[in-house]
């Protein structure tokens, strides 16, 4: 029995995008205050692929520099921001929230101001999918979503429309 079709069929599951596989939800960004320095950019990303995924990297022309951040607890007991190197995993059939007071991409020296309902152009890199670029609305109005928020003392944020440091 021959199957004509099945060469063609396995070229084509091969030239698929493995963007193809990554899907963002709900994405939006916020910075304290009209006059900030700096401002963040939540979402939830799924993967959709049958292996596990990495964002690696973020990109906007709306900052100096772009990078991916989450919160730890200190010995303190204080919440800080730190920059995330390694990235966020993905994993294969699962999702990863990018959170108000958790994980998130930062945007640090902001070459614009961000007001709402302005939209920001950004890139996100996967190390399977590549890049995957999305707009993302400004949205100064969003309540923090309970239990994901705290304070910090770094000029960010702090998930209740207060910025601490600067």
């Amino acid at each position: 029995m021959k199957f004509p079709m099945l060469p063609a069929a396995i070229a084509a599951v091969l030239s698929t995008p493995a963007f193809a596989d990554i899907h963002i939800h709900d994405p939006f960004a916020r910075v304290s205050s009209i006059m900030a320095q700096s401002g963040a950019a939540f979402m939830v990303i799924e993967n959709h692929g049958p292996a596990e995924d990495r964002l690696i990297a973020a990109e906007s022309e709306v900052a100096q520099r772009v990078e991916l951040h989450t919160h730890l607890e200190d010995d303190q007991g204080v919440m800080r921001m730190i920059e995330v190197e390694e990235g966020f995993a993905i994993p294969a059939g699962g999702q990863h929230g990018l959170v108000r007071g958790g994980d998130h991409v930062m945007f640090m020296g902001l070459t614009r101001q961000l007001t709402h309902g302005d939209v920001v152009a950004l890139t996100l890199i996967f190390e399977n999918a590549g890049e995957v670029m999305l707009e993302v609305p400004v949205d100064l109005e969003r309540a923090a979503d309970h239990g994901h928020s705290h304070g910090h003392d770094d000029g960010h944020d702090d998930g209740h429309g207060h910025s601490h440091g600067d």
